[in-house]
């Protein structure tokens, strides 16, 4: 199977729950402004965020004016259109052309952070990169663990240092290896933390600092990894995240276990930033490139890769 069928049977949850709503509203029925009101309350609970469905819907009275619609399901095709057009084009990681690449890995617990960086790694690694990851959850030695039978699942090498220990210098330790063996990237775990712990806020600022004086442009990306279950939470999170730790890019994971997968569309719409990774299964394989046209082929249903 491959990775466009995976993530159209990954998002059938999510393209059902969709389509359900956003069809029930349009339907055959004349277009008027009843119908536009109902369509933006169904992209909200259709988890596209408050925001992006009053763009969405103001989008869509202009082309329904500008091409002369008159009937609800008309709107489908147009709305696929929006949709497609506002998620983009591909963004694909930012690497450093002038040595090693470090990725700074944020996220809350439980969103399957450890896991990401594993399957980023056997990605990185099939793409012809030298990986080296770095366990920077200190406060947990299960974490520690855990990246480590990750890494010998893709044969990575793991830099780690003593539960509780400094963060920071398990970043050093992990940029210094790099180098000796050189690496193209380093892929840096940090304690899964919330935005109102200013301790952890704090030490996450010291290792960026470090990052940045030992490597130039370091982190080259700042991946938040999501839960993509939670739904409208998700983008609150990216708003907080991207407030105190700069994230450029998103990692969404668990989109084949949840009806509220178009909570990429509110990502994007809302704070603009790229979601560049997926995930649609448990497999090493499962976490892929974010392609928004195949998520908007596969969110309405398309055969067609």
């Amino acid at each position: 199977m491959g990775f466009f069928d995976k993530l159209k049977a990954g998002l059938s949850k999510t393209t059902a729950s969709f389509m359900d709503k956003v069809t029930s509203v349009m339907g055959f029925r004349k277009i008027d402004e009843e119908l536009f009101e109902e369509l933006e309350e169904a992209l909200i609970t259709a988890d596209v965020g408050a925001e992006t469905a009053f763009a969405l819907v103001e989008a869509l009275r202009k082309e329904t004016r500008a091409r002369g619609l008159k009937e609800g399901h008309e709107l489908q095709p147009v709305l696929a259109e929006l949709i497609s057009a506002r998620l983009g084009e591909p963004a694909p990681l930012s690497y450093n052309p002038a040595g090693l690449t470090v990725i700074l890995v944020v996220g809350v617990n439980g969103v399957g952070k450890t896991t990401t960086i594993g399957k980023l790694a056997h990605y990185l690694k099939s793409q012809g990169k030298r990986v080296v990851l770095a366990a920077g959850d200190t406060f947990r030695a299960a974490a520690i663990d855990q990246l480590k039978i990750w890494g010998e699942r893709a044969e990575v090498p793991v830099v780690a240092g003593p539960e509780g220990g400094d963060p920071a210098a398990v970043a050093f330790d992990g940029m210094k290896w790099a180098r000796e063996t050189g690496a193209d990237v380093l892929i840096l775990d940090t304690a899964g933390r919330l935005h109102n712990r200013a301790d952890l806020m704090a030490e996450l600022k010291k290792v960026r600092n470090l990052l940045a004086r030992e490597v130039a442009g370091a982190p080259h990306e700042t991946l938040l990894v999501l839960d993509a279950t939670t739904g409208q939470n998700a983008i609150q999170q990216t708003k907080l995240f991207k407030e105190v730790a700069g994230v450029t890019a998103i990692a969404l994971t668990k989109l084949d276990g949840t009806a509220k997968g178009g909570v990429v569309i509110g990502i994007k719409g809302a704070e603009d930033v790229p979601v560049k990774f997926v995930g649609v299964g448990e497999g090493m394989d499962d976490l892929q490139p974010f392609d928004p046209q195949d998520f908007a082929r596969a969110l309405f249903g398309s055969h067609e890769a």
